[in-house]
């Protein structure tokens, strides 16, 4: 199983919360990712988070408690992925995309209230939602339903 970290930055614009996504295309159609990525060797997750960021946002981040994790089972296609999301706060500078760190298109920033109509990867905008009300740690969500998009 591989383990993908992954940062929830948002931020407060025209009296909406936003959060940034990172935009690919798969398939013909777009797909929606929270900035994250894999862990070198010897890398600790939170470590992973603020590297990858530097390196494909060139931004800095402070990162917070855990939000969630929450296991996509995709055996009969790759490798299943446990995927684990930290709270961003203080972002510094403003995010560019680079290219030649990311295969990503750009970057957008959503209102949080459109994070369940979007094809995000992984599937968790209806899980994330009610986190901006409460801010506690969701835990554990178990499998994470995912559309394949190929």
């Amino acid at each position: 199983m591989k383990v993908r970290p992954s940062a929830l930055i948002w931020r407060q614009y025209n009296n909406q919360t936003e959060v940034l996504l990172m935009r690919y295309s798969y398939g013909g159609q777009d797909v929606f990712a929270l900035p994250g990525g894999n862990p070198d060797r010897g890398e600790i997750l939170p470590e992973t988070i603020i590297r990858e960021i530097r390196e494909e946002l060139g931004v800095s981040v402070d990162l917070g408690e855990m939000i969630l994790a929450g296991e996509m089972l995709l055996s009969e296609r790759s490798d299943d992925v446990l995927h684990v999301v930290f709270a961003a706060r203080n972002l510094k500078g403003e995010p560019t995309l680079n290219s030649a760190e990311t295969t990503a298109l750009n970057l957008v920033w959503i209102p949080v209230s459109d994070l369940d109509k979007l094809n995000l990867y992984p599937n968790i905008g209806a899980k994330l939602q009610p986190w901006f009300n409460s801010a506690t740690y969701l835990g554990y969500v178990g499998r994470i339903e995912q559309k394949y998009f190929g």
